[in-house]
């Protein structure tokens, strides 16, 4: 008996400590092939509000870009430069994205960059120079960067059996950040007594919030769920590393990447020229700025439906001729009849833009691994937004010097047809690591 009695407490402390063994396990990210439940919901939270921050710092700058000029007395062509910073500084801080997600983990970089995004937010608005008010934006721009790369890879790790859904999801959530931004940020700033600084500061309260899930996330260093651990798992990168992958010799990689960075192209013409182009056409200016909003919405339902219908087929080259054709289409009624049509092209421009949703549905197919994710989202995205910088700027310059919109949207148009052809060459059944 006293036999027992000693045997039984040691049975008992054995079996509570792989209990709390147990329960540690599911508590931590990424430990275990099964995550818990409430783990996903919360990841599922975090990407639907990080995705709503990945654009207000444009748009809302957009909405008040004549205040912010009066207010820091800045130049036309120093203003025209601040259109053009968020495609450069997507292309070289995203670079930074992989390297910083193996260092700290993919959860703490979208948490920093959540954080960088609020900050520099916060501090834009009352820096009172040029000099300080671009430093800030680039700051919010940085964490909206890396953020841009790291949600595929986000999705592709914690849902693996759900790319499709959850990429909707978050692009969805992307493209009514967007239209709120351009939509509320001029009539709050008039509730708020017409300061456009204070117009601008009450966006670092959404980029504020999205902070909270992430910080779940700060200290995970483990592999995706079912994925091998690395030989550390305490220590180890969040993204294991794979075999080198020498990505610039895939032509899957390649054709992404010009595919991301054509529909980009055609994304900031459309939100920097389609309303001046309707205003030339003898619509009101409050029509226009209502049909870009039109266009905008046009991303909430379909960046849900289009990942999930992508996803369910091997080849995605169907989705992207159908987008293509409906840009044309747009692209051809603006050069005909731009006011007789004009709600008929803002919609039909606004599934052809659509494009952003797939391009990212399609980076998480593309790639095997989590690692492999990685790489493709950084190189398509970074080179991709490299590609869309001359766009806008060169559509201005047309249309300065031709004194019409004939050539800018005969450039608009013609440039779908590569924008086809890379995405029939993206969306085929293979992965870069068949190519590398």
């Amino acid at each position: 008996m006293p036999d027992d009695e000693t045997q039984t407490p040691t049975l008992n402390r054995g079996a509570a400590a792989r209990t709390s063994h147990e329960l540690h396990a599911q508590r931590l990210p990424g430990a275990g092939d099964t995550p818990a439940p409430w783990l996903l919901r919360l990841i599922a939270v975090g990407l639907v509000l990080a995705a709503l921050n990945l654009r207000p710092a444009i748009t809302s700058l957009g909405a008040l870009l004549e205040e912010v000029r009066e207010g820091l007395h800045m130049s036309g062509s120093v203003a025209g430069v601040l259109t053009s910073v968020p495609p450069l500084c997507f292309a070289v801080f995203g670079v930074m994205a992989p390297r910083l997600a193996r260092r700290f983990g993919a959860g703490a970089v979208v948490c920093a960059g959540m954080a960088a995004i609020a900050a520099g937010l916060v501090v834009r608005p009352y820096i009172g120079s040029t000099a300080g008010f671009l430093a800030a934006s680039a700051l919010a721009l940085m964490g909206i960067a890396v953020s841009n790369i790291l949600m595929p890879v986000i999705v592709k790790r914690w849902f693996p059996d759900r790319v499709g859904t959850m990429t909707g999801l978050y692009s969805m959530a992307l493209a009514l950040g967007t239209a709120l931004a351009a939509a509320l940020t001029v009539p709050v700033t008039g509730a708020l007594g017409g300061d456009w600084q204070t117009g601008l500061v009450v966006w670092a309260v959404l980029a504020a919030v999205a902070v909270l899930p992430w910080i779940v996330l700060v200290r995970d260093r483990t592999p995706a769920p079912g994925q091998p651990a690395p030989a550390s798992a305490a220590s180890g990168p969040s993204v294991p590393e794979a075999p080198a992958l020498r990505i610039t010799r895939s032509r899957t990689a390649w054709g992404l990447a010009c595919f991301f960075g054509l529909q980009a192209t055609a994304a900031y013409i459309t939100m920097g020229w389609m309303p001046q182009i309707f205003r030339d056409a003898g619509v009101s200016a409050g029509t226009a700025g209502l049909l870009l909003a039109v266009t905008m919405a046009m991303g909430v339902p379909l960046a849900f439906v289009i990942p999930r219908v992508a996803s369910r087929l091997k080849q995605q080259g169907p989705i992207v001729v159908v987008l293509g054709l409906c840009g044309l289409i747009g692209y051809g009624g603006l050069y005909l009849a731009p006011a007789a049509g004009a709600w008929a092209w803002a919609l039909l421009l606004g599934v052809a833009n659509c494009a952003f949703p797939l391009a990212l549905t399609m980076i998480g197919m593309r790639a095997r691994s989590g690692a492999g994710v990685v790489r493709l989202s950084a190189f398509a995205q970074s080179t991709g937004y490299l590609i869309s910088i001359p766009g806008p700027l060169l559509v201005g310059v047309l249309y300065q010097h031709s004194g019409g919109w004939g050539l800018p949207i005969a450039l608009m148009a013609g440039l779908m047809i590569p924008q086809m052809v890379a995405g029939i060459l993206a969306g085929r059944d293979r992965t870069i690591e068949d190519e590398c």
